[in-house]
């Protein structure tokens, strides 16, 4: 892995949402349509900010969360409605989402029908990601039900998964679609996740999933 550290925050996510315009826009150059996958949370709310006024051909651009929790939008807890605020606006309104939730019990009983709309779009062009202090990353906790399977190079591109410290239950992109992105960041602030991603670079995936996305991937750090 590649770890960038920058002297704060501001200008780590001004020149990180620069890197991300610059890798959108070389595949938009040599592809019709390109994904890009995004993480939830306020942490890249600044980098969406950024990127939504960039001028680029975002009607080529399909945007899809590395995970959701299984909430309907007007959920103050729907990553969905977060993106819709923050990245799908301005220019970047004519990009197209890729949903991970459908109204629905429980996320199982649309999963079959969410992959289908994912699978044509993979594999991933450029992939941002974020770290908990647990060391998980998208929804993949350690500890969750369906982690091993999820880590499994033969996994289906989603899986539902629950853990103790998700709250509701989650779809998630899974290992084989994060490690096959043809360009991946992580994007991580403070002291604690700093000395978390130094303890996974020497832990199993089963204790430190976002292991399974740390070769060749380039980490953005500020305290």
């Amino acid at each position: 892995m590649q770890l960038l550290e920058y002297p704060d925050r501001d200008l780590m996510m001004l020149d990180l949402a620069d890197q991300l315009t610059s890798e959108l826009a070389e595949a938009l150059r040599h592809n019709d349509r390109v994904s890009f996958s995004v993480p939830g949370g306020t942490t890249p709310g600044p980098i969406f900010d950024v990127l939504s006024e960039q001028a680029l051909d975002w009607d080529r651009v399909w945007v899809v969360l590395n995970d959701e929790r299984w909430v309907p939008e007007d959920s103050p807890r729907s990553n969905t409605a977060l993106l819709k605020k923050r990245l799908l606006v301005s220019k970047a309104s004519a990009a197209r989402l890729i949903p991970l939730y459908a109204d629905a019990p429980m996320p199982e009983d649309k999963l079959g029908e969410l992959s289908e709309g994912l699978e044509g779009h993979l594999p991933l062009s450029v992939l941002l990601l974020g770290m908990g202090a647990d060391m998980h990353t998208a929804s993949l906790f350690p500890g969750a039900d369906n982690l091993e399977a999820a880590l499994d190079d033969h996994a289906p591109p989603l899986m539902a998964m629950r853990a103790e410290g998700a709250g509701e239950p989650r779809i998630t992109l899974t290992a084989p679609v994060l490690k096959g992105a043809m360009s991946t960041h992580i994007v991580i602030t403070g002291a604690e996740k700093r000395a978390a991603l130094e303890r996974a670079a020497h832990l199993p995936s089963s204790e430190a999933p976002v292991r399974t996305v740390l070769s060749g991937a380039k980490i953005h750090w500020a305290e």
